[in-house]
């Protein structure tokens, strides 16, 4: 029997609070988070920090205020970061770290993984006027951001290895140098990797993950760090207009998130995104990198006799697929609520369009 329509590809942000989820906002004991006075805040922080490894969590509304709460904690105004230069922090960000964080951004080439090259990293890494070596014509790089999992390379995934011995290789150069990780999908890269997310995290000073995407709650990300940096990213939120109060009603979500039966789903929605990955590579005009559909982002280029991407972005959404084009390229994103059925449903209705 076909499945309801539309089938939300998009993205895994668009998932809906489970009736568990809506259960518990209704019965969360709450208390003022701006005076750190809501036990159901407590709670969700002290998870995020043990999942994660560090010492202490804070409860933001969004990733993109985790990110850039983590670069105004440890990169001072006029100093230096180094990005992926197709990073979410980079390119989808609303430029808020020009404006806000006043910190300058050098974006660096990374491979098909999102991964740096350690020498290249090393390499461009500056030293300004008042450190040994510096010169007044340079800013100080003060901070290298990865992420992982790497959304527009695909969602690919970068190993604990990987990162340390980049990071390592950049600290010979800048013993200072701190470093954030944007986790926005954490949790995916330690599903794809079968290794705790702790272990991801362990290489960086602060990391963000997001508990709206793939682990399905309505609102909410998490950053992590020591307890000084938590203590400073308190009145960061704050300036950041991010404070809230009772918001012991969307954390009770964030708890749920993060249980251990809600993280072991997302070996399902990487499966399916590997099923859909490979029932498009079959199809006239579509190309798929399989090596990179590692976790629950696809990406796929289209160039057949109908048109371009942007046209059969069209074609599928009138079509009750739901996805997106982004430049030349397509982007489905698979979910906890986009099931088996729903995603033969797609692939059938693809080839259908394509045919």
């Amino acid at each position: 029997m076909p499945s309801r329509l539309p089938i939300d590809l998009r993205s895994d942000t668009v998932t809906q609070p489970s009736k568990a989820m809506r259960a518990a906002m209704a019965e969360a004991e709450v208390g003022d988070d701006v005076f750190q006075e809501d036990p159901t805040v407590k709670r969700l922080e002290a998870r995020g920090a043990e999942l994660l490894g560090k010492e202490a969590a804070i409860f933001v509304p969004s990733g993109c205020m985790g990110n850039l709460i983590g670069v105004l904690a440890q990169a001072p105004a006029g100093s230096e970061i180094l990005v992926a230069e197709n990073s979410h922090i980079h390119t989808a960000e609303a430029g808020s770290y020009a404006r806000l964080a006043q910190v300058n951004k050098w974006a660096l080439e990374v491979d098909q993984f999102g991964r740096f090259d350690p020498a290249e990293v090393t390499r461009r890494i500056r030293v300004g006027y008042g450190l040994p070596g510096g010169n007044s014509h340079s800013p100080t790089t003060a901070l290298l951001c990865f992420e992982n999992t790497h959304n527009f390379c695909g969602g690919t995934v970068q190993t604990p290895t990987e990162l340390r011995a980049c990071a390592a290789a950049a600290k010979v150069k800048a013993p200072w140098l701190k470093v954030h990780l944007d986790g926005a999908r954490i949790f995916n890269a330690a599903t794809a990797l079968k290794v705790p997310a702790r272990e991801i995290a362990a290489v960086a000073d602060t990391v963000s993950c997001c508990l709206s995407k793939g682990l399905g709650a309505p609102v909410g990300s998490l950053l992590c760090g020591t307890q000084d940096l938590i203590t400073q990213a308190h009145a960061l939120r704050k300036m950041l207009g991010g404070g809230m109060r009772q918001v012991g009603v969307l954390a009770a979500c964030g708890i749920l998130s993060l249980t251990d039966a809600s993280l072991a789903l997302l070996e399902e929605d990487h499966a399916n995104c590997r099923h859909l990955a490979e029932g498009l590579a079959g199809m006239p005009g579509i190309a798929v990198e399989l090596d990179v559909v590692q976790t629950n982002i696809l990406f796929f280029d289209y160039c057949g006799s109908h048109g371009d991407a942007a046209w059969l972005t069209r074609e599928l959404n009138a079509a009750g697929v739901r996805c997106l084009a982004l430049g030349e390229r397509i982007r489905m994103v698979t979910h906890r609520d986009v099931s088996r059925a729903q995603i033969d449903e797609a692939l059938n209705i693809t080839a259908r369009i394509v045919k």
